[in-house]
């Protein structure tokens, strides 16, 4: 039981780092192509850019955390 306890922490953390470095660059690219067509907006564009992604790697730093506390606990 102990292999399968430590795939499931591996196929955490696999998964959450990839839907968030797959959302990451989702969200970047719109961001990019939104200022490159209205630059005016580059500021307001920026900072919620910012703040997603932010968001984004939390929610990957909480998988990992509860992964780390998965691991532990085995």
């Amino acid at each position: 039981m102990n292999g399968l306890a430590f795939l499931g922490v591996a196929l955490a953390v696999c998964f959450a780092a990839f839907g968030s470095a797959l959302g990451q660059g989702i969200a970047s690219k719109s961001a990019m192509e939104g200022i490159a067509r209205q630059p005016e907006a580059s500021g307001d564009i920026r900072t919620t850019l910012i703040l997603a992604l932010a968001f984004m790697e939390a929610l990957t730093l909480f998988s990992f955390v509860i992964a780390i506390l998965l691991w532990v606990k085995i």
